[in-house]
């Protein structure tokens, strides 16, 4: 096991809860944000109440300023940014000129790129990055408050899987290790789409049978993809894609599905965003997964729809009348 501390670098929801996952299990923690207010209320409060309310901070968890005196103690980190940041985060562990075990936990894509975040990491950190991704059914405030939760972590190097499996595993935070880093994030980023897509439906007023139907059309377009990109379809039906999927369209914890709710409600994107106050990460990676869809010649219709609402402003009734009102076809093609 590490004496070195355990950096986690972003202090929102995701990034404190698995913060405080690490110290729980007795390993010293530092947790990092750029927002230096931000540090300073958690050093304070010694808890963060802006995101992941009245949950304490076990002892080894010290959440610090300075970014570089925490990376010259340690050479493994836990990203827990938006994929929109990630890059530039990315940049500045290269500037140490050191090498890294990185494990990712932020589902989407990398925007204007349309790759996985993994090759984010390769292209700003080659040869000096071992990276794993950390994904599954998982909503933050359970995850601090030790509800019992089941995550995978893959990585193409099975040592640093299981790495970061140690760091993590304890009685409630079941940890499960594979290879396939391309599958489990494509299930975690193609999740928040089909989140957003439940979300309109059952804020239409549509029921249960729909919110059905959209979960399981939405697993085929990941496993379409999926597979596309170079992942096993098995991975689609574990934690980081069934498991997830499910999860994250039938629970309002869901910023995704909550998000859009408001859309059915007739809130523009802004004024959803506002109310949320949180990052959406569906939002930028339609926009890659549209691309990726008409490269590899996919069928993603209701990636496509969720695309239309959001950026050629179809109004959210009418696109879920195009996605009933195509052809019908075999459900295996």
């Amino acid at each position: 096991m590490s004496t070195k501390p355990i950096l986690v670098i972003g202090a929102g929801s995701w990034g404190t809860a698995l913060a405080i996952i690490l110290a729980r299990n007795n390993f010293t923690v530092h947790l990092w944000d750029n927002n230096t207010g931000h540090i300073q209320q958690l050093i304070q409060d010694r808890t963060n109440e802006q995101y992941v309310p009245g949950v304490e901070f076990p002892e080894c968890l010290q959440p610090v300023e300075d970014l570089v005196t925490s990376l010259r103690q340690t050479n493994d980190v836990v990203l827990a940014v938006p994929c929109a940041a990630l890059e530039t985060v990315v940049g500045q562990l290269a500037e140490m000129q050191q090498e890294y075990n990185i494990c990712l936990t932020c589902k989407g894509l990398a925007p204007g790129k349309h790759i996985l975040n993994h090759k984010v990491v390769d292209e700003c950190l080659p040869d000096n990055a071992n990276v794993a991704v950390l994904s599954g059914p998982s909503f933050a405030i359970e995850v601090a408050k030790g509800l019992p939760t089941a995550v995978t972590i893959a990585s193409s190097n099975h040592s640093v899987a299981e790495l970061f499996a140690r760091y993590f595993h304890n009685e409630f935070f079941r940890v499960y290790t594979q290879d396939d880093i391309v599958g489990v994030q494509v299930g975690g980023a193609v999740k928040n789409v089909m989140a957003i897509a439940a979300g309109i439906a059952d804020g239409l007023g549509f029921g249960a049978n729909t919110r059905a139907a959209l979960i399981t059309r939405g697993l085929a377009e990941i496993m379409r993809l999926g597979v596309a990109l170079g992942g096993r379809q098995e991975t689609f039906m574990g934690l980081a894609g069934l498991g997830d999927l499910v999860l994250t369209c039938t629970d309002n914890q869901s910023r995704n599905r909550r998000f859009g709710i408001l859309l059915a409600q007739g809130k523009g994107v802004e004024a959803a965003l506002e109310e949320i106050q949180q990052t959406v990460e569906g939002i930028r990676t339609v926009k890659e997964l549209v691309r990726l869809a008409r490269e590899f010649v996919i069928d993603m219709p209701i990636s496509e729809q969720v695309y239309n609402v959001l950026y050629k402003d179809i109004p959210p009734l009418e696109a879920v009348q195009l996605l009933l009102s195509r052809e019908q076809k075999s459900e295996i093609d």
